[in-house]
C-alpha cells in the first residue's frame, strides 16, 4: 500500500498534532487507555475508523471508543502503534508469534488489511510450537483465502510423498542407507521411532498405505538385519580375534534393531518374514550362545535373544503366522530346552510379563501340534524335574487328555475314516 505524506510525517500519540483520540477499553471495562491519534492515519490503515470518521464530523479530540478483552487489550495497543509504520518496515516489528497471533486477531477485527497481510507473511515464515500451531490453525479458518498460505506447512501430503519418506527411512533405520557401522546411531533411532508413529493407528489411519511395494522395501531391510545378526554371530565365536565386550556390543545393536523391526512387521501383519528366519537361525544363535566362551556371560544379549524368541512364539502361538506342523514342532523342540535352562538365570533380569506371556503362547503352541507330538512334549514335562516345570502345561495336559478320549469315542464310533 503506497502511504501519502501525512502518514510519513504524523507521529503516534503526538498529542500536539493529534485530531482524534483512540480509547481503548476492556469489556468489563477494568483496564482503559487514551491514545492520541491522527485521522488521516486511521482512515487510510483502518476500514473500521474509515467508517467510523466518516459518520461523524472530526472536532479536536474526537474521541471513537473500541472495546477488546483483557488478553486483547496489549495486542490491540500495539495495532495502533504499527498502523504509523511503513509497510515495508512492518515485518521488523513483529517479534513473536504469540504477539503476532493477537496483532492479526486485532488486525482482523478493525480491518486493517496491510497490517493483516504483514502479520499474515511473518506467520508463513517462522516456526511455531505445537500450542501455536493449533490457535494459528483455528484462526486461519476466519480470516479467508487470502491467508491460506500459512498453512502449507501442515497440509495434507500425497500418498506418493509419504511412501518416498517411508521406504528412504526404512533403508536407513535397516543400516541400508549407510555403510558405516554405527554412523549416526540417533539419526537411526529417531528415524525407527518416525517409521512406528507413521504406521499408528491412533485415531487417525495410518500416513502410509502397506501395499506390495512398500512391504518389499521392508523385507529387504529385514533380510540385511539378519545378515547382520548372522556376522555379529560369528563374532562371538572363539575363533574370531574379537573381544567379547566390544562384540556383544554390535550383538546388542543388532538385536535392538530386530525388535524393532518386529513392531513394524507386526502393524504390517507380515511377522512371518521375521519368525521364518528367525526359525531358520536358530541353531546358530543356540550353539553360540551355549558355547564354553559365552557360557558365564552376554546376560543382556541372553535376555534380548530370549525377548526375541517370545515375540516367535506368541505369533506362532496365537496364529498370526501359519506355519507347516513339521516347522512348528521342529521350532519348539530347538528352543524349548534352552526356554527352561535359561529361566532361573534370566528371571531376574526380565521384565515378568515376558515370562508369563512366554508361557500363555508356548501352551497355545502345543495344543495346535499334532496330538502325538503333544504327547511327547506333555511326557517330557510330566517327567521331568523342577527344573522343567517351566512352562506350565498343566491346561495343555488337560485339553490333551480330553482331545484323546473324545478321538478315541470318534474311532469307536467310526467317525474316523
Amino acid at each position: 500500500m503506497e502511504q501519502d505524506t501525512p502518514i510519513l510525517t504524523c507521529k503516534f500519540g503526538d498529542q500536539t498534532t493529534s485530531d482524534i483520540i483512540i480509547h481503548l477499553k476492556t469489556k468489563a471495562n477494568n483496564k482503559s487507555q487514551h491514545f492520541n491519534c491522527h485521522s488521516p492515519i486511521l482512515s487510510k490503515t483502518s476500514k473500521f475508523f474509515s467508517d467510523r470518521l466518516s459518520q461523524n464530523q472530526i472536532e479536536p479530540s474526537t474521541c471513537i471508543e473500541v472495546e477488546c478483552t483483557a488478553l486483547e487489550f496489549d495486542h490491540y495497543a500495539k495495532l495502533l502503534n504499527l498502523l504509523y509504520i511503513p509497510e515495508e518496515s512492518l515485518l521488523e516489528k513483529l517479534d513473536s508469534v504469540k504477539s503476532t497471533i493477537g496483532v492479526l486477531k486485532a488486525a482482523n477485527s478493525l480491518e486493517c488489511e496491510y497490517v493483516k497481510g504483514a502479520c499474515i507473511k511473518y506467520l508463513e515464515a517462522v516456526p511455531w510450537d505445537e500450542k501455536e500451531e493449533e490457535e494459528i490453525v483455528k484462526l486461519v479458518q476466519t480470516l479467508g483465502p487470502e491467508a491460506a498460505h500459512i498453512l502449507a506447512r501442515v497440509q495434507p501430503v500425497s500418498e506418493n510423498a509419504a511412501k518416498s519418506v517411508f521406504i528412504s527411512a526404512i533403508r536407513f533405520a535397516t543400516s541400508l542407507a549407510s555403510p558405516i557401522a554405527g554412523f549416526s546411531d540417533e539419526l537411526k533411532t529417531s528415524a525407527q521411532e518416525q517409521l512406528e508413529y507413521m504406521l499408528l493407528e491412533d485415531g487417525d489411519s495410518p500416513l502410509v498405505v502397506m501395499d506390495e511395494e512398500v512391504k518389499s522395501e521392508l523385507r529387504i531391510g529385514l533380510k540385511q538385519l539378519f545378515k547382520n545378526f548372522k556376522s555379529s554371530l560369528d563374532l562371538l565365536s572363539p575363533e574370531c580375534a574379537e573381544e567379547l565386550e566390544l562384540a556383544e556390543e554390535k550383538m546388542l545393536i543388532v538385536l535392538n534393531d530386530l525388535n524393532w523391526i518386529c513392531n513394524v512387521l507386526q502393524k504390517m501383519e507380515i511377522m512371518v518374514d521375521f519368525v521364518s528366519n528367525w526359525a531358520e537361525i536358530s541353531n546358530q544363535i543356540l550353539t553360540v550362545v551355549l558355547s564354553k566362551w559365552c557360557s558365564s556371560d552376554l546376560w543382556v544379549v541372553k535376555s534380548k535373544i530370549m525377548e526375541m524368541t517370545s515375540k516367535a512364539l506368541d505369533a506362532v502361538g496365537y496364529g498370526s503366522v501359519v506355519l507347516p506342523a513339521p516347522v512348528r514342532v521342529q521350532f519348539l523342540k530347538t528352543w524349548l530346552p534352552y526356554i527352561r535352562e535359561m529361566k532361573p538365570l534370566l528371571e531376574s533380569r526380565m521384565d515378568s510379563e515376558i515370562w508369563e506371556n512366554m508361557e500363555g503362547a508356548i501352551v497355545s503352541f502345543v495344543l495346535a501340534l499334532p496330538s502325538n507330538d503333544q504327547a511327547e512334549i506333555i511326557l517330557e514335562w510330566v517327567n521331568g524335574s523342577d527344573r522343567l516345570r517351566y512352562p506350565d502345561l498343566s491346561e495343555a495336559f488337560e485339553v490333551w487328555c480330553y482331545r484323546a478320549k473324545s478321538a478315541k469315542r470318534r474311532l469307536a464310533a467310526g467317525q474316523w475314516s
